[in-house]
């Protein structure tokens, strides 16, 4: 790493080493750093003249640094630039003997594919008594090599360089890069305490990924509060493996590296909510590496549809509505605990094969969750209904009769309820399976 004088240093080594290199090629030849429009023209000297014309940064080292200041304004890390210098080389000497070529030659020669400006070659020109106004470089304590290469430049960008920047007659000349010039700040920044117990972590990183989730009985089979979840994915396997699920972390019961088994009945029933429900796999450090702040590593997250199951269904407070409807209130009751901020909707389907009328109603706000809930149905024809219900989306199912000798064979057939004028005893058949 350098100081602000690194860039100076750079030309004036560079411009030590030319001159070592041409000074036995032409007699009396020079190595110069003017500016080239200063040059008194017809007069000039035999020798190379090298100009820095610019200075770029250097792409490999232009990753952004980190904070280097905390936010209140302490100083954590000496930031750094990295920049290239542009060299311009320009000949001179006598045509007829062709002392310019003969120079350009030596130069490239002793250029050729790269020239590394060692550390030994920086100190030995800061040490030139000429050179005090570099005594404070450190230029050779720079870890990263210092090269001198050509650059290709065409000659459309060349005229321009002499004749927009320099506007003087076109000489003899070439192009040169010096790279990586390393400028640190002169901050010193902050040290932290010194370590007194080293307790290294090492855990191989590895993504855990959930490709899918869906009932052990198939992928388009229906999820329940009572079936087993198969989490498919890859690096799902750890020596401790937890799912959560439901605001909470339980062991599942079979685990490979692409698959889990996990039972909804592991799960508090108060717990579960019918629904979106989501699912990550966590694997957690071993307890005896645990550090508070660090928890392990966690899989994306991921959803599946619970449905509902209708458990019971009572029918009361039927009362006769206009042009010879019902109204009535009906209390389902649910295998899950229903939340308070659920939307729940009743759906009624007339059990008929002729009559084919539907309803919906919504239940109103309620003040707590619970595993029933009543909705108030109006403008209802009295008759037998098939009953399903959706919360946040999700759909109860119905049963169907699978007897090839029933009369009922292939039809829906529970659950039912039967709505009645009041002076009728209203009746629930539920013929669903466990």
């Amino acid at each position: 790493m350098s100081n602000h004088l690194a860039i100076a240093a750079v030309t004036a080594t560079f411009q030590r080493v030319l001159q070592e290199a041409i000074q036995e090629e032409v007699y009396g030849a020079r190595v110069t750093t003017t500016r080239p429009n200063q040059l008194e023209s017809g007069s000039t000297e035999t020798g190379i003249n090298m100009y820095l014309y610019l200075i770029t940064p250097n792409p490999a080292f232009r990753t952004p640094d980190p904070m280097t200041r905390r936010p209140k304004g302490e100083l954590v890390k000496r930031s750094q630039v990295a920049m290239d210098l542009q060299y311009l080389l320009s000949f001179y000497g006598n045509e007829a003997e062709l002392e310019a070529q003969r120079l350009y030659g030596a130069a490239v020669q002793m250029i050729q594919d790269g020239l590394t400006l060692t550390s030994d070659m920086i100190r030995d020109t800061l040490a030139d008594s000429t050179m005090g106004f570099l005594a404070g470089a450190d230029l050779a304590d720079q870890v990263e090599p210092l090269r001198i290469t050509p650059t290709e430049v065409s000659v459309e960008n060349l005229s321009k360089l002499w004749s927009v920047f320099f506007q003087t007659p076109y000489v003899l000349s070439a192009t040169y890069r010096g790279t990586v010039v390393l400028l640190d700040s002169d901050d010193s920044g902050e040290r932290a305490l010194p370590v007194r117990d080293r307790r290294t972590l090492i855990s191989p990183f590895r993504q855990i990924l959930i490709d899918r989730v869906v009932a052990q009985e198939g992928p388009i089979q229906p999820i329940l509060p009572n079936s087993t979840l198969m989490i498919t994915g890859r690096h799902l396997f750890a020596p401790i493996v937890l799912v959560r699920i439901a605001g909470i972390e339980i062991t599942p019961e079979s685990v490979s590296d692409n698959r889990i088994g996990l039972s909804l009945n592991a799960i508090p029933r108060d717990l579960l909510r019918a629904g979106m429900q989501g699912v990550q796999v966590v694997h957690p450090v071993q307890p005896y590496e645990v550090s508070s702040a660090y928890r392990g590593v966690e899989s994306n997250l991921a959803a599946f549809v619970l449905r509902p199951r209708v458990t019971d269904i009572e029918v009361a407070e039927v009362e006769q509505h206009g042009h010879g409807t019902l109204a009535a209130a009906v209390t389902l009751h649910f295998e899950l605990t229903v939340g308070a901020q659920q939307l729940v909707v009743l759906i009624l389907n007339e059990w008929s094969a002729e009559n084919r009328t539907s309803y919906l109603f919504k239940s109103l706000p309620r003040q707590r969750d619970s595993e029933t809930v009543t909705i108030a149905i109006t403008n209802v024809k009295a008759g037998e209904y098939l009953v399903r219900v959706q919360i946040d989306g999700a759909e109860s199912l119905l049963t169907f009769d699978n007897d090839p000798q029933s009369p009922t064979f292939n039809w829906y057939i529970a659950p039912r309820l039967t709505i009645e004028p009041p002076d009728s005893d209203p009746e629930f058949e539920d013929d669903s399976e466990e």
